[in-house]
């Protein structure tokens, strides 16, 4: 099954917000899905939770405030907070749910592989002849 773009209803689920504007979340929805097949495309079909945290994030604090007071009321959010932006972790998410990530084994020896030597046998050489200590083989 392919990936299914969130709506704004969904994002406005996510967020717990029982009105949203509709063509904003719209616009930053296209805007997280262009994000974040910019690490996997296409989008495997359970990236709508990634989608929604990155279109969530740029909906609830665009200008990426830390700090805001008005009046007797003072808001501090975390660092990076806000804006339209992957994190680290996104990125993981987005490449494990693909697939992606994790350890592999790559053989490199084909199929066809002989195990026996490929160099010249040099019958002149090593035992059957005599041991000369400091010499080797004469």
């Amino acid at each position: 099954m392919a990936f299914v773009t969130p709506t704004a209803e969904q994002l406005g689920l996510y967020l717990g917000l029982s009105e949203v504007d509709g063509a904003r979340a719209d616009f930053l929805i296209q805007q997280a899905v262009a994000l974040c097949e910019s690490v996997v495309k296409p989008l495997p079909e359970r990236a709508t939770a990634i989608v929604l945290s990155v279109a969530g994030r740029a909906y609830v604090n665009p200008q990426q405030v830390s700090y805001e007071t008005i009046g007797p009321m003072s808001v501090q959010r975390p660092s990076g907070s806000g804006g339209l932006y992957l994190t680290k972790s996104d990125k993981a998410a987005l490449k494990s749910l693909a697939g992606r990530g994790g350890a592999f084994t790559v053989d490199p020896t084909p199929a066809t592989a002989d195990p026996s030597p490929t160099w010249p046998i040099d019958d002149t050489y090593g035992p059957g002849l005599e041991w000369e200590p400091g010499w080797g083989w004469t």
